[in-house]
């Protein structure tokens, strides 16, 4: 789940804002009904400015972020909550509170940019909110509770909802915030929250801020109503409010379902070709250690080779030298190594034969010692100051006896592949098991972690390096393919193991297709929302009797088409298949309760293609639309007739045994031989029938009809096959 959400922040950022820019609507609105009092003013600007905040937020998120723009960020949102502690501070004295002065607000703002200038920017707005966020809601929260004690009805009910928002507020956004070394920052967190929950702090926030909207609205209504003394309006009233939260609600579900299915289109695009991308990386490099593994393998089996590794006194190591250049020179190696079992090197490549020849280097180690267990060593390496990254492997040199009497070792520089991926078009890295780029296009990211390290996990080179000490890319280790915010975007970013290690390739893909088509589901959302509200507003400012019952007939029937449409099929005026397989879960459940029988009838038309490509396909339809009238006429009012798909149809048979459900459809099955079809003449079906048997499930009763039919179809067709009982033996038919 949490992926899924890391996936829709966008949204949620949207939906956020959204919900605080309604709230300010709502407030700004009271305010002009009210005279313009100021408190409503003041909390609806800190709505209006919490929101677009929150956009702001948004456009970070899409399309990257900046010292600058994250500077603008964090002062907007400081302002907003001291708008909010304004609203609290200001209507105490109205219920008897106590509450400082405006000269409170230098000192609490001097910590904050104190803050920002000797730490940075994210301690200034963890600051901000643990100051004036926090202490503004529960502040808020008080004035509401007071509002409540006075009030009556459902004015009291709902100022008390507001004050427990606020409450729940402060905590969501006052208390819980973005990580930095203090504490409680370093423990209550948004990536702590996000692995306690599972969900996002931002959609909580934004849950509560909706809440608050709806109910500081619900209080205008009350009292407005109050005011006027008219039951008609405050009947309208209730019921626009009812009415307002299902569209709005509707409205944001649906546009986050048409977010992410735009998005989703796009997303597989990408990802495919993050995939080509990839594999071609990976089949780059396959290139250059498959030399090198291939150079290793005939190196050591070279034939006398042994002679001056084996037991016996060396005699000399020209041939064992003039051998590994030549395979060295073949490999396109920086150096080699032969070597035997007591760790004596007896020759080494010419280039560097002079430094070499006392002892192999450390990170070459491994290789050898994987080689000395009969096995070859495959493994990528660098020495601790970042230089020397290069692919090492060796191959055991066999002795007479079968054992192990040497090592043969070829090394090959990476520095050469990462020149020739310089250009690559996308950013890429290579990294170490523990998230350390050492090869990579992104010169400025050399060295750096992708991923934090585990708990109690030592990294020799990082330490050394001081690399530690960077924030890592990625929160977490990536598996697979993951959208994720990576190095301040978001981008779908793709791993692959490289062959017979754990190093590992990835590939960063940038997501602005992916983001353009998410941005208009949510521009769509935005205009479907403030319609909405528009319809809403306008239709309290003019309430007329005969305007509300034409307009609430029109909604009625709007609905009813709407019901109708979603489980109607539009060519044949029968069920769809998701009327069907709702039906069918139903009608399952009731069999299984009462034990009545239930079977269900899946045919189709015989040669249908043929019709379509002689007679065309309008032909086609008009078949099908005949088609389902005959079939409509010869079943019974409780069964139901739904079209599946294309020129298949089914029917759900309640109350119907298999055998008696295979009479009725030979009876369909004659009717239809026997009519006439304008413009094609005769057409036959093939039928399948299934009968409902305790432990079935939708999928395989379909499939037992399923396979009827097949049956049907490959026994000749124009035939109506019944599927038998589970384990009783084959279906039977008759033409």
């Amino acid at each position: 789940m949490a992926v899924f959400f890391q996936a829709q922040l966008d949204f949620i950022f949207f939906f956020y804002g959204l919900a605080f820019i309604l709230l300010g609507a709502v407030c700004f609105a009271i305010s002009k009904a009210q005279g313009g009092r100021i408190k409503w003013s003041i909390l609806g600007t800190f709505a209006l400015l919490h929101g677009i905040g929150e956009w702001l937020d948004l456009t970070a998120l899409m399309i990257g972020d900046t010292p600058m723009f994250a500077a603008l960020r964090v002062g907007g949102m400081t302002i907003s909550f001291i708008l909010l502690m304004e609203f609290a501070r200001m209507n105490a004295g109205q219920f008897d509170l106590p509450a400082p002065g405006r000269w409170i607000y230098l000192p609490l703002v001097g910590i904050v940019v104190y803050a920002a200038s000797t730490v940075n920017l994210g301690a200034a707005a963890a600051l901000a909110r643990y100051i004036f966020g926090f202490l503004g809601s529960v502040g808020a929260g008080m004035i509401f509770i007071a509002e409540a004690r006075r009030s009556t009805g459902g004015a009291r009910t709902f100022a008390g909802f507001s004050a427990i928002y606020f409450f729940l507020y402060g905590i969501a956004a006052g208390i819980i915030v973005r990580e930095v070394p203090f504490w409680p920052a370093s423990v209550l967190h948004y990536a702590w929250f996000m692995a306690s929950t599972g969900i996002p702090i931002q959609l909580v926030r934004a849950l509560l801020a909706c809440a608050l909207a709806f109910s500081i609205w619900a209080i205008w209504g009350i009292l407005i109503a109050r005011e006027l003394g008219s039951e008609r309006y405050a009947s309208y009233i209730r019921k626009q409010f009812i009415a307002a939260i299902g569209a709005i609600t509707t409205i944001l579900l649906v546009g986050w379902t048409l977010t992410e299915f735009l998005g989703e289109i796009y997303r597989r695009n990408v990802e495919q070709t993050a995939r080509g991308d990839i594999d071609l990386l990976a089949s780059r490099l396959a290139g250059e250690t498959a030399i090198v593994d291939g150079m290793v393998l005939t190196l050591a089996r070279t034939p006398g080779l042994l002679s001056p590794v084996g037991d016996g006194p060396h005699q000399g190591d020209g041939y064992g030298q003039g051998a590994l250049d030549l395979h060295v020179k073949a490999a396109g190696a920086t150096s080699g190594y032969i070597m035997d079992a007591s760790k004596n090197i007896i020759a080494a490549s010419t280039e560097n034969a002079r430094v070499m020849t006392e002892a192999l280097p450390k990170r070459l180690q491994p290789s050898f010692d994987a080689a000395m267990t009969g096995k070859p060593g495959r493994d990528f390496a660098f020495d601790s100051d970042g230089s020397g990254r290069s692919y090492v492997s060796s191959m055991p040199i066999p002795s007479d006896k079968g054992t192990v009497a040497g090592v043969a070792i070829l090394s090959k520089s990476l520095d050469g592949l990462e020149d020739d991926l310089t250009r690559f078009g996308r950013p890429y890295f290579f990294v170490n098991p523990d998230g350390l780029v050492v090869l990579s296009n992104r010169r400025d990211l050399l060295f750096k972690q992708l991923w934090p390290l585990a708990d109690g996990q030592k990294n020799e080179l990082a330490l050394q390096r001081r690399w530690l000490g960077d924030r890592p890319m990625m929160a977490t280790e990536l598996i697979g393919s993951e959208w994720i915010t990576f190095d301040g975007r978001r981008e779908i970013v793709r791993r692959r193991f490289a062959e017979n290690s754990q190093w590992s390739l990835l590939v960063a893909m940038p997501a602005e297709t992916i983001v353009a088509s998410r941005l208009i589901g949510i521009i769509v959302t935005l205009l479907g929302t403030v319609m909405a509200l528009i319809y809403f507003i306008g239709r309290e400012h003019s309430i007329r009797e005969s305007v509300q019952t034409e307009s609430r007939r029109a909604l009625q029937k709007l609905a009813q088409d709407l019901r109708f449409q979603a489980v109607t099929d539009p060519l044949t005026g029968l069920f769809n298949r998701w009327k069907f397989d709702d039906s069918l879960v139903g009608e399952m459940a009731r069999s299984a309760r009462y034990g009545t029988p239930l079977s269900l009838v899946l045919y189709d038309v015989d040669h249908f293609k043929q019709v379509n490509d002689i007679h065309g396909h309008q032909a086609g339809d008009d078949v099908l639309v005949q088609l389902s009238q005959v079939v409509s006429d010869g079943i019974r009012k409780s069964d139901l007739l739904a079209r599946w798909g294309g020129e298949e149809f089914v029917i759900l048979t309640p109350g119907s045994s298999g055998p008696k459900t295979y009479q009725a459809a030979l009876k369909l099955s004659q009717s239809i031989a026997q009519a006439t079809f304008a413009d094609v003449g005769r057409v036959t079906c093939s039928f399948g029938v299934a009968e409902h048997v305790e432990g079935d499930t939708a999928e395989s009763l379909m499939a037992r009809a399923d396979g009827a039919l097949y049956l049907a179809k490959i026994n000749g067709r124009n035939r109506v096959e019944i599927a038998t009982l589970p384990n009783a033996g084959r279906a039977t038919s008759v033409a």
